[in-house]
């Protein structure tokens, strides 16, 4: 998050009549989905949508994961539809031989996390009509951000928030972080608070931890090691994701103290940024991992997380699909 969407300063008041500006279209937009000019797409399963209000990462994707995960768990067959931020843009589904380039970093991760269908597109409404198209058996959709995304009618609003960096000075953009004002999350079904907890929120909240502490070799994820192993040499930790202190703090909490390296969020490695690096040895994230594997020329270990609640968040979506199903 920049400086000057942390606080009111000079240069988010600035910005002000720009955010004006984009206040209205936002308006204008939404007001045109919901007295009908333009249509909505409705999918004849139900639609789960997480999202957040805010530019930048907030943790969504380990929660798409988990809940995908727990709905097959509970028996049904979830597809999932990303926008595939940094790939090429073609709406196509992520399959084995995908690479970052062509579907991005995120939804390859998701894959492999899930092994269910994963289709990326900026169209999210065609995405889900590709996805039950050819997978006939998927009951419900799980849409991987895409709040703002009206094209397409969800039955289930979940909101993720970032307990520390909250809503920055809570000004929309481009005065400050916001892509809704804070009053849509009152419309929202469900919130999941990334961390500390916030002021009391109008809808029902729990709080979300990232919990992992088994290290994976990036050349053969099957070998691992915890934190105990690395303490023996100088690590630097790299990370390219929304948040990367997050990352670094969870290390610090293993009992690391790495040299840290922060890239910009989706950001396509090189050969370059590894020669760059002093320390033999380095750790990332693991949607890092999903771009590095052909780039790391050192010894290179990462990080798998999963997403902990403290309330009965998983158990209150399978009970509205119930409902949902009849």
């Amino acid at each position: 998050m920049p400086r000057s969407w942390e606080r009111l300063s000079a240069l988010s008041l600035a910005l002000l009549p720009l955010t004006l500006v984009f206040l209205i279209l936002s308006a204008v937009r939404r007001l045109i989905f919901r007295i009908g000019i333009l249509n909505a797409t409705k999918i004849h399963v139900p639609v789960i949508v997480v999202g957040n209000i805010t530019v930048g990462g907030t943790g969504k994707t380990p929660i798409v994961v988990a809940i995908a995960n727990a709905l097959k768990d509970s028996g049904l067959a979830p597809g999932i539809i990303t926008r595939g931020y940094r790939g090429d843009g073609t709406n196509r589904e992520v399959v084995e031989t995908s690479t970052p380039s062509e579907v991005g970093d995120e939804p390859i991760l998701i894959f492999n996390k899930v092994k269910c269908p994963v289709w990326v597109g900026p169209n999210r409404s065609r995405s889900a009509q590709q996805i039950i198209k050819k997978y006939p058996n998927v009951n419900v959709i799980i849409s991987d951000d895409g709040l703002q995304h009206y094209a397409l009618k969800r039955d289930i609003e979940v909101v993720v928030i970032d307990g520390e960096r909250k809503f920055g000075n809570s000004l929309l953009l481009p005065s400050g972080p916001l892509r809704e004002s804070i009053s849509r999350i009152q419309t929202c079904d469900l919130a999941v608070i990334n961390g500390p907890q916030i002021h009391k929120l109008p809808i029902p909240t729990t709080n979300m931890k990232l919990i992992g502490s088994t290290f994976h070799k990036l050349s053969d994820p099957t070998i691992t090691c915890d934190a105990e192993d690395l303490l023996k040499t100088e690590v630097t930790a790299i990370a390219g994701i929304g948040n990367p202190e997050r990352f670094f703090q969870h290390l610090k909490s293993l009992g690391l103290r790495p040299k840290t390296i922060r890239f910009p969020d989706h950001h396509r490695y090189s050969v370059k940024d590894f020669n760059s690096i002093e320390n033999d040895i380095i750790i990332m994230t693991e949607k890092d991992a999903v771009k590095c594997k052909s780039y790391a020329p050192k010894e290179c270990w990462f990080l798998p997380v999963t997403a902990e609640f403290n309330g009965p968040f998983i158990q209150t979506i399978i009970e509205k699909l119930k409902n949902y199903h009849g």
